[in-house]
């Protein structure tokens, strides 16, 4: 890879980590920029993309940020005593759910590059075996292009909303094939998009934080699990993940800068057709 290509990625992935940090320390569902992976109250968004009142009562108080495009723990189908990793964990969520689900014999395994996100998330753990009675989930520090995990030593790999932010996605997926035991399944809610984006999004990091321009084509996205080595890859659901944009979403106003428009009205239909383009997707696969 081009040099440059590496100095890309990196700024983008400081970016990330600066826009996650905040939402850390706010301690609240409040997003940075825009919300389209998750607009509104955490509580009314997790039930939304598919999580169940009785799950979301389990968990500890600031786990769930309103971070999620759908619920990965339940399409993964996860089994009592499995052992199961989520790329990009934030606060907790996903994990403490998964652990509830594989149990005192299994684990589950958070993985994130952001150290407030960490901190929080451990911070929540004494509160989860307090009202779980369990002791199986940890949180590692790592970006998920280079897991801190061993080969073959996982039954599954989740991931919510994360996944469009790495400026690598097959570097992603090689590593998820490669944690994974073979049979091993993976199971993600994302973003994705069925036409490419203006290229005054495409090029916006601000946009990018907000999830919407590090989205892939759903095609290509499906080349990046093919190419790893997977297997039965299937999109379970897919649907429209940004209904509107207001005028003063940094979407609308990446377009704005990027064409030299003066007003929203001038691009309206472009920005428009920009929020139809923009998929959460529901995707599952399994290593041979």
């Amino acid at each position: 890879m081009a040099t440059q290509d590496l100095k890309e990625q990196t700024a983008v992935r400081e970016k990330v980590r600066e826009g996650y940090s905040k939402i850390a320390r706010a301690g609240s569902s409040e997003r940075m920029e825009t919300g389209c992976c998750g607009p509104g109250a955490a509580q009314e968004t997790a039930q939304a993309v598919g999580y169940s009142e009785a799950e979301l009562a389990t968990l500890p108080e600031g786990a769930n940020m309103g971070l999620s495009c759908g619920n990965p723990t339940a399409l993964a189908e996860l089994k009592p005593g499995e052992i199961v990793v989520d790329l990009g964990s934030g606060g907790g969520f996903d994990v403490f759910l998964a652990g509830q689900k594989v149990g005192p014999e299994g684990r589950a395994i958070g993985v994130d590059m952001t150290p407030d996100m960490l901190d929080k998330a451990r911070r929540n753990t004494e509160t989860y075996r307090d009202r779980t009675g369990l002791d199986n989930v940890e949180f590692r520090l790592g970006e998920i292009e280079h897991l801190p995990l061993p080969d073959n030593s996982a039954d599954a790999v989740i991931s919510n909303c994360v996944i469009n932010l790495s400026p690598d996605k097959a570097a992603v997926f090689r590593e998820a094939f490669r944690v994974l035991r073979p049979g091993g399944r993976v199971a993600v809610s994302d973003i994705v998009l069925t036409a490419p984006l203006p290229e005054a999004i495409a090029d916006s990091i601000a946009a990018y934080v907000g999830c919407v321009a590090g989205a892939s084509l759903l095609d290509d996205y499906i080349g990046f699990l093919r190419d790893a080595g997977f297997e039965d890859i299937k999109v379970a659901e897919t649907r429209k993940a940004v209904e509107s944009l207001a005028e003063d979403d940094p979407i609308v106003l990446s377009v704005l800068e990027g064409t030299g428009a003066s007003s929203y009205e001038d691009l309206a239909t472009e920005i428009r057709g920009v929020a139809g383009r923009v998929l959460s997707a529901k995707i599952t696969a399994r290593k041979p």
